[in-house]
């Protein structure tokens, strides 16, 4: 198959996923067309059958600080269907990537790819019910050709939310577990003689970093004990005064964004994920195919994602305090931590491998074409 796919290419899950997704494809023989302002963060393999499509904008002074994005989107994704014969183009995110793709097929009349909409999250959660972006997000999903969430929990937000009847067909995200693995003795942080804590995120509210910084804090006073922060984001500041504050300079370290993440997940010993949402949660993925236990929120798809009890624990939103007992009992627990560690890549490899879920994408590609 031809396969346009637009995303957004900046650090994030929706991004991550597309990107993945777009370079197995390519792999397994389809070719596949990135449609997007920039060459997404993770499009680091190169491959006879990987094609980047920038779209670019016009600077007008009626356009202000406002370049309108979604109708150059659209007239690049018509360029594009047009001359490469897509037969599928798959957008991730909702906005405005499902009412770009939709005026792109009005302008060719019906005549061009299927198209195919995969809701990540925030898309849901929170723009897509915004009162603004509400209507319009609705619509984008109810005249897709096709629909996906990457969790049930996501499905089920999305029809209590919008009111859809649209069937919404759930395919979660995928890991690559020879590229996700222990790295005993050769990651970066090995050499500190230090337990590891790690976090991962773009650092939004959402994610709620303070909870992370306020986990560590309790933890590094029971354990000898570092926390690296990968990525960046608006809540960065806020996190840097609260290290100066606590005097955590010596032990909280802000990495930023790294394209070869898996070498710090295989190199961790603990991930925190206390977020107040979180539609899947795929840097827990990450690190539970890297061996590293999770411990995170019990909101939104993580019940999906990581078994409490099993490959790290579940606590409610904002129990910092029962988070950081959890976190001791791991880091002064090797055998413990290990054997959680095991099972959770065990249960990564199961569920998620991009052996099984690949396949899952290319089946529903070929349900909507013969539709």
């Amino acid at each position: 198959m031809n396969v346009g796919i637009t995303c957004y290419p900046t650090v994030g899950g929706s991004g991550f996923v597309a990107t993945e997704l777009g370079i197995d494809l390519a792999r397994r023989g389809h070719t596949v067309h990135f449609i997007s302002y920039a060459l997404p963060t993770r499009l680091t393999h190169l491959h006879e059958r990987l094609r980047f499509h920038e779209v670019a904008t016009t600077a007008y002074p009626l356009f202000g600080d406002y370049r309108p994005y979604t109708l150059a989107l659209a007239s690049k994704m018509v360029e594009v269907a047009q001359h490469e014969k897509l037969d599928v183009l798959h957008v991730h995110y909702a906005i405005p990537h499902a009412i770009s793709a939709f005026i792109a097929k009005q302008i060719l009349n019906g005549i061009g790819p299927k198209v195919i909409t995969t809701l990540h999250g925030t898309d849901i959660t929170i723009v897509g019910r915004d009162p603004s972006y509400l209507p319009i997000t609705k619509y984008g999903i109810d005249v897709s050709d096709g629909v996906t969430a990457v969790s049930k929990s996501l499905r089920d937000d999305t029809i209590a939310n919008f009111g859809t009847t649209k069937p919404i067909e759930v395919i979660p995200n995928f890991i690559d577990p020879t590229r996700f693995h222990r790295r005993e003795g050769e990651g970066p942080f090995f050499s500190c003689g230090r337990k590891i804590v790690c976090h991962a995120s773009n650092f939004r509210k959402v994610k709620r970093i303070e909870d992370v910084l306020e986990i560590f804090l309790r933890v590094q006073k029971r354990v000898a004990s570092r926390l690296v922060m990968l990525g960046d984001g608006p809540e960065r500041p806020m996190a840097e005064a609260f290290v100066r504050e606590h005097g955590l300079e010596d032990s909280v370290y802000f990495i930023g964004h790294v394209a070869n993440v898996e070498e710090a997940f295989g190199s961790v010993d603990l991930f925190l994920l206390p977020s107040e949402t979180e539609s899947f949660g795929v840097a827990a993925l990450e690190a539970l195919a890297s061996e590293v236990p999770v411990i995170a929120s019990r909101a939104g798809g993580l019940p999906e994602v990581v078994i409490d009890g099993e490959m790290g624990y579940l606590r409610p939103v904002g129990d910092v305090d029962g988070m950081a007992e959890r976190a001791i009992e791991l880091l002064s627990n090797d055998a413990l931590r290990e054997r959680m560690g095991k099972a959770g890549r065990a249960w990564a490899i199961e569920q998620f491998d991009t052996a099984k879920i690949i396949p899952q994408y290319t089946d529903y590609y070929e349900k909507v074409l013969l539709g």
